[in-house]
């Protein structure tokens, strides 16, 4: 299978979770939207969900393919998330932000039940860190925040290269009016601590660990799917 197919596979197992009339969080980035087009399908035969979009992005498609959107507000409990992610480790920990939704997609998988994460194996890792943490700002105050990160993170032992996320010819913007700094600290031991640490920091609107909050993880690899659960 190449990397697409490994998605799709990942997306298909994902969806023999979602039952019919489920209250459902719909994730962001090209894993998750392998997950609407199959499941877009399923609702043009009849199945019922209603879906809160973790993004502008996920919106878009959500509607072009026909799933019923309602906004978090209108449905505040959900029964079930399913995202992509940057990276999972062995106790679903993951690293998730590399599309920019990260402060959407907390607080979608905050207020589900369950979250189920698909990705394929090369997501898997280790230890978290190889891939960018962004760390979702806001834009008042950028130096001295940015600063005052360099300073938590010195303190666990991490360094690395802070870069303000680009898009075009501009800076990257979230939904919710934000910057990123993409922090690539190769290594991160303490996850925990450094959550708290960033968590600290008054300009720090979010952060893309994501501890605590998966379910499961559907894992794809050339071989087919294999699902992981917490080794906590």
């Amino acid at each position: 299978m190449d990397a697409r197919e490994m998605k799709i596979k990942a997306a298909e197992v994902a969806l023999s979770h979602v039952e019919d009339g489920m209250r459902l969080g719909i994730g962001t980035g090209s894993t998750a939207e392998e997950f609407v087009r199959l499941l877009a399908e399923k609702v043009a035969g009849g199945f019922r969900v209603e879906g809160v979009p973790t993004s502008e992005r996920t919106a878009r498609l959500c509607v072009e393919l026909g799933v019923p959107l309602k906004s978090l507000d209108e449905l505040p409990a959900l029964d079930l998330t399913i995202d992509g992610a940057d990276e999972v480790d062995s106790n679903l920990r993951l690293i998730k932000g590399g599309g920019g939704a990260l402060l959407r997609e907390k607080i979608v998988a905050a207020a589900s039940e369950k979250m189920i994460v698909i990705a394929d194996e090369s997501k898997l890792v280790d230890t978290l860190g190889a891939f960018a943490l962004p760390i979702e700002v806001n834009i008042f105050g950028l130096v001295a925040t940015r600063i005052a990160i360099e300073k938590h993170a010195s303190r666990l032992g991490l360094s690395g290269k802070l870069t303000l996320r680009q898009s075009g010819d501009g800076d990257f913007t979230t939904d919710g009016g934000h910057y990123i700094i993409d922090a690539s600290f190769g290594r991160i031991p303490d996850a925990e601590a450094l959550s708290n640490a960033l968590y600290s920091i008054p300009g720090v609107v979010e952060h893309g660990l994501f501890l605590n909050m998966a379910t499961l993880a559907i894992i794809a690899g050339p071989a087919g799917a294999r699902t992981l659960t917490a080794n906590r």
